[in-house]
């Protein structure tokens, strides 16, 4: 059974809307939270360390509703939330309702609300470079990644020095693979990733060519989905030995949500297709 901790209608005076009249002048906005939260240490320790200080919490959405300027209450939510979750990582998930009482819709109302749910996402991603100082770029990236406002780097195997994969002649790899959490969404996430690479001075000249810097979503929670620029999961996870030795050194346990098979299970079907 989970545990809550709920704000309601905090009252902050701020500038958002879609009139630029709103954006000036300002006007009420009033949130609420329900945030899920283990208090089970907490409620035996008596620390407020082992628990969610909601008086931070109100002061971080006090100001952060104050120095930003939103269209949109759904755009101004999905903020918030995004916030509380990388600020507060004892929250496990998040709803938040901000209402609007003071809403321009020249009819009698008594307010206009938006809610949403959020949570945080648990990703696992391969790393690799076969070109330069090969660990100072997986080094370099993994800190990125950490640095990134939305991103949480959990765990990083061990790298591996590996054989190169696709057939075309090359200096041998340097794999890897990190948890991460993060609030980005998939589409978001790889937009980082790309910007990462780019600055590890990345190119796409030669389909499974060399690279200084190549970073790939493995898993995105248990999430399935397929377009044209993203898989997920990576279709290439049971051919990779390269990716799942180190996977299976963070995340034994891992199931793929499409095969039904553990990272170990898969591992030790793939016996080393490529060489290690």
């Amino acid at each position: 059974m989970a545990d809550y901790i709920r704000i309601r209608d905090l009252e902050v005076y701020a500038n958002h809307g879609v009139f630029k009249e709103e954006n000036t002048l300002g006007q009420k906005f009033l949130f609420s939270f329900e945030m899920e939260v283990d208090m089970k240490r907490a409620g035996v320790s008596d620390n407020l360390d082992d628990s969610v200080n909601y008086g931070e919490v109100c002061r971080k959405v006090h100001d952060f509703a104050k120095a930003n300027t939103y269209r949109l209450l759904e755009a101004l939510a999905e903020s918030v939330s995004r916030m509380l979750l990388m600020e507060f990582p004892q929250i496990i998930s998040l709803k938040t309702e901000i209402k609007k009482p003071w809403a321009p819709v020249g009819l009698p109302l008594d307010t206009v609300s938006v809610e949403i749910m959020r949570s945080r996402h648990q990703v696992y991603l391969s790393i690799g470079s076969n070109m330069g100082n090969k660990e100072a770029y997986l080094k370099n990236a993994i800190q990125e990644l950490d640095e990134h406002p939305m991103i949480h780097v959990r765990q990083v195997s061990d790298f591996l020095v590996t054989e190169p994969y696709g057939g075309v002649e090359q200096d041998d790899f340097l794999n890897g693979c990190v948890e991460l959490e993060t609030v980005l969404y998939p589409e978001e996430l790889l937009d980082a990733l790309h910007e990462i690479e780019q600055h590890a001075g990345r190119t796409r000249e030669i389909h499974w060519g060399p690279r200084t810097l190549d970073l790939d979503i493995l898993f995105y929670d248990d999430l399935i989905m397929d377009t044209e620029n993203l898989t997920i999961p990576h279709r290439e996870i049971p051919l990779r030995d390269f990716v799942l030795s180190p996977l299976s050194e963070i995340a034994p346990d891992l199931y793929h949500p499409v095969l039904n098979k553990t990272i170990l299970q898969l591992k030790d079907e793939c016996k080393g297709k490529s060489g290690i």
